[in-house]
């Protein structure tokens, strides 16, 4: 929300500087995410002037060379273009050195030929409205020329752009923030401006007003103005507008923007005229209704939202945004002002359901409370009769009037310090509700606290009060204590050190971190080529998404580090080496709450090492490469484990595994299938792993031995075995055969030829470490293990020892 500081003033003024007060704010709650400058700069080359001359320019049908009394000793000569400039005018003009609106800085100027000293100023020239097909003609009451224009016109302002956390609506409005920053600087705040009402009670004929569901409309008022006359409005409420980052309109349209900002509570003017048989129906839609709102767009409604019809039928969307039927034209004469309290949830539903997010929407979601109502119907009656020469019509229609009884809660002192570890005065509790708007009373053991219409949705509790009372007396005052917990002391968990632990060894491998959403798109089941019945398949279901791509609770980490790596390709990063850690959310029973297992995943895209002189292409990635990662992981946990060729619908057929720790499968590496890696538009090979880190078994104590003072002895073995035997079945028959002198055994090459070997067949080329710590292996020792080793071989592989 955009808060211009010189209206803010209006209401409060702390005798404080804009990032003074900003600060002030933000650390008392009301967030200050940026300050903007909104206008003019170098005030002082913006005066008032006064046409003494105004003449055709001798090379230009549209422009006219003028002279203007800027106070100096002799008139500057501009060069205007406005088609309505005239002698004898009070106009607003910019002197050589002004910055204007955008940053440019005005300079002396030859136009067609004529010099021209300055710029006599349209309003969209100094930001305060949009009109520029001719100057600005001031009021020439009282106005001297060589007066500083910011005296008569607020051509600069700074503005505030704060972060309205959704509990707090009532900060929606420029009153609600002048409200908070009395409180939290003690600045007087004057009366509210809805103090004064100009209406009265009573039910005007001129309408009939029908409400069909309470729930949804908890109160809907309604206003009459007649004999309005349709205009723009002054200089000062465009400016206001304008800073506040709204468009001029008219007086009447600009009149309900302008209730809204300074209020919080918005409101909606109608064309009564235009409202088939004077009357409006508040209900709920019919599926498949259709309306053309204010913006041209044909919307289609179902049963679930609701809108205000007449005798010709729908004419809104409740508390969304306006019908282009009935909205206040030109030629308009009568208008039916309405201001109603609608269901916050609904709105907010309705408002994802069309994709259509307004100014109101924005703030009838967080729910304001009915009381707001009457509020706005003040300030707007106010500002009508003055600006738009209306007659009001007696009487308001209020139907469903204010919400609950105010709700009173116990504020006990014993409590105020227990909470915050420091006690606070009884009378500074009083005095910082009191600025809030809550009415207090002394009890014996603290105060009893009236909560005001506008907070009846956020505070509600006794800890609600202390929480007010803590951030405005700063919580920056608070001591830092730690709770109180004699004999203990802070630790992680044993299954805590192994998420760590993953996390670091991954590190050290140089991948990088990620933070993906939590949160995934529906679509991600598809473009993985998950099954119906897929395990992935199923997902929570979220109840308020934050957007339709966002809708359903992640069951893997794969789609955001998919995510992550197109965002990267698409910018030029060709080489990726990516990891995420975090809860993945697998459906649970029927009612009962999702498990949400924490899983790691890491993906490799590009080059597993650069070109360098001694290998002029780089390395691609591959399933080794990401299967040497995972390695790293699990010999950093010191977890034993192994892969056996499994495959999935994302991975490639032939170049995927699943990962099992202690025999129990734990996750899945390989490849990503090439459809999938197009889907993110991803090019060459893309390899990734994910574990389920809860399903890691724990590491077992690490037992060290004596390093042998005695020689290995080393030998290569070649093996022929069938093609399907797999290097890890190899190595396991050999090294149960090789026990107990044999110590380390590898695959360190591959070789294949049907001619010399036989079809079918390859030749695993082994290196074999035998060791005994306490004593020197004989060639028998070692011959022996060797023979068992071949019988080994031959008898559970089908393999022999290759001769040469």
């Amino acid at each position: 929300m955009r808060v211009p500081v010189h209206w803010l003033r209006e209401y409060a003024d702390p005798p404080l500087d804009t990032h003074a007060l900003a600060e002030r704010l933000t650390m008392t709650g009301t967030k200050v995410e940026a300050i903007h400058r909104h206008g003019v700069g170098a005030l002082e080359k913006f005066v008032i002037g006064r046409v003494i001359e105004a003449g055709q320019h001798p090379n230009a049908d549209r422009l006219s060379v003028c002279l203007v009394d800027i106070g100096d000793e002799r008139p500057s000569q501009i060069v205007c273009g406005a088609p309505n400039v005239a002698v004898g005018q009070t106009v607003a003009v910019a002197k050589p050195g002004a910055v204007m609106p955008d940053g440019s800085t005005l300079g002396k100027a030859k136009l067609r030929g004529v010099e021209s000293n300055g710029m006599i100023l349209a309003e969209d020239e100094v930001a305060i409205g949009t009109e520029h097909d001719g100057i600005m003609v001031l009021d020439p009451d009282g106005l001297q020329p060589g007066a500083p224009l910011r005296s008569v016109l607020p051509i600069a302002t700074d503005v505030l752009e704060l972060e309205i956390t959704p509990n707090r609506p009532d900060c929606l409005g420029i009153y609600g923030v002048a409200r908070e920053a009395h409180a939290a600087t003690g600045a007087p705040l004057t009366p509210p401006p809805w103090q004064d009402d100009p209406g009265e009670p009573g039910d005007p004929s001129a309408v009939a007003i029908t409400v069909e569901d309470a729930e949804l409309c908890p109160r809907f008022t309604a206003r009459v103005f007649e004999d309005v006359k349709i205009g723009p409005s002054p200089a000062w409420l465009k400016a206001r507008l304008m800073a506040a980052g709204q468009r001029p309109i008219s007086n009447v349209v600009d009149i309900t923007n302008y209730v809204m900002l300074l209020t919080g509570q918005p409101l909606h003017a109608f064309d009564l005229d235009r409202v088939a048989g004077a009357r409006l129906t508040v209900r709920r839609a019919e599926d498949g209704e259709q309306l053309e709102t204010l913006d041209g767009q044909v919307r289609t409604l179902d049963h679930d939202m609701v809108l205000i019809e007449d005798a010709e039928g729908p004419t809104s969307i409740a508390g969304i945004m306006g019908g282009a039927r009935s909205e206040v034209q030109p030629d308009t004469t009568r208008v039916l002002m309405e201001v109603a309290n609608w269901n916050g949830a609904n709105i907010h539903r309705t408002s994802l359901k069309l994709g259509l997010r307004s100014e109101a929407s924005a703030r009838f979601e967080k729910q304001l409370q009915p009381e707001q109502a009457m509020e706005a119907q003040a300030v707007a009656a106010r500002l009508m009769l003055e600006l738009t020469s209306t007659r009001l019509i007696p009487g308001t229609i209020d139907i469903g009037g204010e919400g609950p009884p105010a709700r009173t809660i116990a504020l006990r002192d014993v409590r105020v310090g227990g909470l915050l570890g420091v006690g606070i005065p009884r009378k500074r509790s009083a005095e910082i509700l009191g600025a809030l708007a809550f009415k207090t009373a002394w009890a014996h053991d603290g105060l009893e606290v009236t909560v005001p219409a506008f907070r009846r949705g956020d505070v509600t509790r006794e800890v609600d009060l202390i929480e007010e009372v803590a951030r405005l007396d700063g919580l920056e005052k608070l001591p830092a204590t730690l709770p109180s917990r004699h004999g203990a002391r802070g630790q992680l968990t044993p299954r805590q050190k192994l998420r760590r632990g993953a996390a670091d060894a991954l590190i050290a491998q140089g991948l990088d971190e990620i933070v993906g959403w939590s949160f995934a798109s529906p679509e991600l089941g598809d473009r993985l080529r998950l099954r119906p019945d897929h395990a992935l398949r199923p997902a929570v279901e979220l109840v308020n998404p934050i957007s339709t791509d966002l809708s359903l609770l992640r069951t893997t980490l794969l789609g955001s580090l998919l995510d992550v790596a197109r965002h990267n390709h698409t910018r030029g990063t060709g080489t990726l080496r990516l990891f995420e850690a975090g809860a993945v959310y697998l459906p649970g029973p029927e009612g009962r709450l999702p498990r949400e297992p924490y899983h790691v995943a890491a993906l490799l895209s590009g080059a597993v090492r650069p070109a360098t002189w001694r290998e002029p292409q780089p390395r691609p990635v591959d399933f080794f490469a990401i299967k040497g990662v995972l390695a790293g992981l699990f010999d950093a946990l010191r977890v034993p484990w192994t892969v056996v060729p499994a495959g999935q619908p994302f991975l490639h057929p032939g170049r995927a595994a699943s990962v099992l720790a202690d025999g129990e499968p734990v996750g899945w590496v390989g490849e990503i299938h090439p459809l999938v890696a197009a889907a993110w538009e991803l090019d060459g090979t893309v390899a990734a792993f994910e574990l389920d880190l809860d399903a890691v078994p724990m590491p077992t104590t690490t037992l060290y031995r004596e390093v042998s003072s005695f020689p290995d002895v080393r030998e290569d073995l070649a093996v022929i075995v069938p093609e399907h035997v797999t290097a890890e079945e190899l190595i396991d028959a050999v090294r149960g055969a090789g026990r107990p002198l044999l110590a380390e055994a590898a695959v360190f090459d591959v070789y294949r030829d049907p001619s010399k070997l036989g079809e079918d067949k390859k030749s695993l080329a082994l290196r074999l470490t035998f060791r005994a710590g306490d004593r020197t292996l004989t060639d028998e020792e070692v011959a022996e293990r060797r023979n068992a080793i071949a019988a080994a071989l031959e008898n559970a592989l089908g393999g022999r020892i290759r001769a040469s």
